[in-house]
């Protein structure tokens, strides 16, 4: 007897219709591509806005496409209530694979994250993301490398991912009790704190490099406030997610010592690479020094306990 998996692709989204209008057709094309391979895929849009400001949009292209589409509303603000939203409204289904609402799938991407999960038996797959831009950026953000993800070969094993190319084996998440933790819901790290947890549970991340997405990035993200200030997110959420996992004071002690020391190294490191690239003339040196300087910064501020609110609404 042929058993079927339950596929659930969860996009959450908070006041963009536009990008939902684009992404779900994509979903639909890529869920018409695995139909005969022993799954059923549906679409679970979690809307973020008490106001439910995607629900039209939702509505009307659920009329349209050949899958099916769920729309559920998460009021409680926060990135990780939303994903939360999204797992328990997968109760009944084999696997989940979050992907933001501002990308779009390359063509095979969920053939590509299925197949990897069946071959490896992982209990979650993580694919690449490239971004594409509505304004060029300028030379000193390209020569920063800002927006230049990992590229890793399909089954190499990873310690942490986002949840913007993501799936899931629900029946481990379950067993585990795993849920994205509230404490990030404005920060951001979240994702980062479940999947290391995942992988202290004894679960393995793997990569797929054939499950490719393109993340659209507006042009209020090609700045250079913008890119220095996810930088700092980083390396803050980083320092957080590590002392949230300390179970002992001893761990914490470390973890603390750990997270400052790095820090405070990237600083010093990314201040010398700012210096030699004034010296040389060098825009590449220059950027990837402020990078540099900027995790580390957050490192060290988030070992300190302060947490940069990088999803607060106003």
């Amino acid at each position: 007897m042929t058993i079927v998996h339950h596929i659930v692709l969860a996009v959450l989204t908070f006041r963009r219709p536009t990008d939902i209008r684009a992404i779900l057709p994509v979903l639909a094309r890529e869920a018409a591509e695995v139909a005969d391979t022993g799954v059923e895929v549906r679409v679970q849009v979690v809307d973020n806005d008490p106001d439910g400001s995607a629900e039209a949009a939702v509505g009307e292209l659920a009329r349209q496409l050949d899958v099916r589409v769920d729309y559920v509303v998460e009021r409680t603000p926060g990135i990780s209530a939303a994903r939360n939203r999204a797992l328990a409204a997968a109760a009944d289904d084999d696997v989940l694979i979050f992907i933001d609402d501002d990308e779009r799938p390359e063509p095979g991407w969920l053939t590509a994250l299925l197949e990897t999960w069946r071959t490896t038996g992982a209990e979650a797959v993580v694919g690449p993301v490239t971004s594409t831009f509505e304004v060029v950026p300028d030379a000193w953000t390209e020569a920063g490398g800002f927006f230049v993800r990992r590229r890793l070969a399909t089954g190499t094993e990873v310690a942490v991912a986002a949840t913007n190319n993501l799936l899931l084996r629900l029946d481990f998440v379950r067993e585990h009790g795993l849920r994205f933790d509230l404490d990030f819901g404005i920060t951001g790290g979240d994702d980062t704190m479940f999947t290391r947890e995942l992988v202290r549970a004894g679960g393995r991340i793997v990569w797929c490099a054939e499950a490719m997405v393109v993340d659209v990035v507006p042009a209020a993200r090609v700045t250079h406030r913008w890119v220095m200030l996810r930088a700092f997110s980083s390396g803050n959420s980083w320092s957080a997610t590590s002392a949230k996992l300390a179970r002992t004071p001893a761990e914490r002690l470390i973890a603390f010592c750990s997270s400052t020391a790095s820090g405070t190294a990237r600083v010093a490191l990314g201040c010398l690479r700012v210096a030699a690239g004034i010296v040389l003339r060098s825009l590449r040196h220059r950027a990837r020094g402020a990078r540099t300087i900027a995790r580390g910064l957050g490192m060290v501020s988030g070992a300190f306990g302060y947490g940069y609110q990088e999803y607060r609404r106003g």
